[in-house]
């Protein structure tokens, strides 16, 4: 199952913008217009106390300098594991471009502002939908989830109130590599880090 990416073009550091967010702007605006399904569809890697991983695929809702945000039921398992271990890494697998983006960084929760005004924009169906699922917990059956919503569907006729276990979560990254396929697996790898001193230097990485 080899695929030789060919003579694609690399990623230099005269390519990178002075700032990670700017090059993510522009990495992430070339997913969009390359007509990607879900570009901003990114796997979301959390560790229990334990330090056992877990992953799963969902989806970016807003970025900036302080990090890059995804909403959640906080007694999920990521919501229960990015409390007890607030670390948190991000992968954007943009497979078609030969592309990958990996934030690594501290998580916490978003203000209470901020989760208001996301779940504002939200459809009906699924701002009920976070009052009717129990995320990660193990239900009867599908019945049960779709009571649950009818009940929750009853309880708010009218305006769906933000449940108080559901957010979003910030990862502000220490570190964001920008990774560009080449031929012979030997890739492009470029990293933004933040230094003890809060100064950010960009590097190269060895594929």
């Amino acid at each position: 199952m080899r695929r030789d990416y060919g003579q694609e073009k690399g990623l230099s550091r005269i390519d990178l913008a002075a700032d990670w967010v700017t090059q993510f702007d522009r990495w992430f605006g070339d997913a969009v217009d390359s007509g990607l399904p879900e570009p901003n569809a990114m796997v979301v890697a959390t560790a229990d106390m334990g330090s056992r991983p877990s992953a799963r695929t969902v989806l970016l809702k807003a970025y900036d300098a302080r990090g890059l945000v995804f909403y959640t039921n906080y007694e999920s398992r990521k919501g229960v594991e990015a409390r007890a271990n607030p670390y948190a890494s991000l992968v954007f697998p943009w497979f078609p471009m030969r592309r990958q983006v990996v934030v690594c960084g501290p998580v916490a929760p978003v203000s209470r502002l901020e989760t208001e005004a996301y779940f504002a924009s939200r459809p009906r169906e699924s701002q009920l939908g976070a009052w009717a699922s129990p995320q990660s917990r193990v239900v009867e059956d599908r019945a049960a989830l779709d009571q649950a919503f009818e009940e929750a569907q009853a309880r708010y006729p009218q305006n769906v109130p933000v449940p108080a276990h559901w957010g979003g979560l910030r990862v502000t990254p220490d570190t964001v590599e920008f990774w560009q396929g080449r031929t012979g697996r030997l890739h492009d790898r470029l990293r933004y880090r933040r230094t003890d001193k809060g100064v950010w230097i960009i590097e190269r990485l060895a594929p």
